[in-house]
């Protein structure tokens, strides 16, 4: 949920109109927009970019994963991590775009470590190739979008970790 919605809907569960506070709070988001779009374009102009460089660094992290008897051994195993890997980038952007953790929580946060749990995906691993994610990410930015979109990264790994 984006900075404005929750603004709105306080507002409105609590029958007034948006404080002086929240109204700044909705500036403020509404003044880094082209940012935040800039961010998400990179993200997804460069998903495919992205994913092979934090999957390589990954499997110099996890040899074992690729090795017989790994996780991501074979190509229909490596592909769908691969997927996974591709729908994290995503799941970042909406994040960045909303100005909010909220949909990263609701969309693929809740339930994330019970799922790779039950299918024997080490959720450590998850929460390492989210970091190769994020680093593959941060170098193509300029510094100031990189400090915008890491914070979100960084939680999609705590939930993780």
């Amino acid at each position: 949920m984006s900075v404005v919605s929750q603004v709105l809907l306080k507002a409105d569960d609590e029958l007034r109109y948006p404080s002086i506070d929240e109204l700044q709070n909705i500036r403020n988001f509404l003044q880094t927009g082209e940012q935040r779009i800039r961010v998400a374009t990179t993200l997804a102009e460069n998903e495919s970019k992205i994913i092979k460089k934090a999957s390589a660094e990954l499997w110099k992290l996890h040899p074992d994963y690729i090795a017989p008897g790994g996780n991501a051994f074979g190509q229909r195993q490596r592909a769908q991590c691969l997927r996974d890997y591709g729908w994290y980038v995503r799941l970042i952007s909406y994040g960045v775009l909303a100005g909010d953790k909220d949909p990263i929580e609701m969309i693929g946060i809740i339930g994330v470590r019970e799922m790779y749990n039950s299918l024997g995906v080490p959720v450590n691993g998850m929460a390492d190739s989210v970091r190769c994610l994020k680093v593959a990410s941060l170098e193509l930015m300029s510094e100031d979008d990189a400090a915008l979109a890491e914070p979100y990264f960084d939680y999609v790994i705590q939930a993780m970790s």
